[in-house]
């Protein structure tokens, strides 16, 4: 038995960190399966919004039911910085999530572009990966949570590689005005910061894996 597995053995258990965790896991992962039924399943962006926006209502629960138990708790099974640090950055991608399709229904983006599609794509993916792996911090598995986070890395590349050349088409287009510009460029930069967000919660994870593995 290691050091660490001592440590765990003697300390309380307040295994319901995990459960928050998990929880918003899933939020987040449900939040960006609402948004691809606008890309995906011919729902106009305001039925796509609402969806979206009832799972950030419910994500936004979850934060603060985190952060009042962590004002309530001496010991955490990881540390409490690490906790608010995953906790905040799942908050994050649902809030990016809901950032899109709003820009959508404000900015009048009535149909997906072909680059919108693979960025949902992506997103969906990558919470959904998410998803997978938080239950496995809990059970101390952690070298599946590095193979995850390698995933995660890879996979926010081929986002980044999809956003530069749809911003780059974009500006170079002499027939699209400045208005259809703004309009798209806003969206797509809110789908690649999700992305983003998901690798910054794999580089979590993965430091999470290194210290107490």
């Amino acid at each position: 038995m290691s050091i660490q597995d001592v440590i765990r053995f003697l300390l309380p258990r307040e295994d319901h960190f995990y459960d928050f965790l998990e929880k918003q896991a899933k939020v987040a992962h449900e939040g960006a399966k609402a948004l691809a039924k606008f890309t995906d399943n011919g729902h106009t962006a305001e039925e796509a919004r609402a969806a979206v926006q009832k799972f950030e209502h419910e994500g936004d629960a979850i934060v603060h039911a985190m952060e009042e138990a962590l004002a309530k708790t001496f010991v955490t099974p990881i540390d409490r910085e690490d906790l608010q640090r995953l906790s905040s950055e799942l908050d994050t991608v649902l809030d990016l999530t809901n950032g899109a399709i709003r820009a959508c229904t404000m900015l009048g983006v009535e149909e997906a572009t072909e680059p919108m599609q693979k960025l949902v794509k992506i997103l969906v993916d990558c919470t959904r990966r998410i998803d997978t792996v938080m239950p496995k911090l809990r059970r101390h598995e952690y070298d599946q949570i590095v193979i995850c986070t390698r995933e995660l890395r890879k996979i926010e590349k081929e986002a980044d590689t999809v956003y530069r050349e749809a911003i780059s088409s974009l500006f170079k287009d002499s027939a699209v005005d400045a208005k259809k510009l703004i309009r798209e460029k806003t969206v797509l930069e809110d789908l690649e910061n999700a992305v983003d967000q998901c690798d910054s919660i794999g580089e979590i994870l993965a430091n999470l894996a290194i210290k107490n593995g």
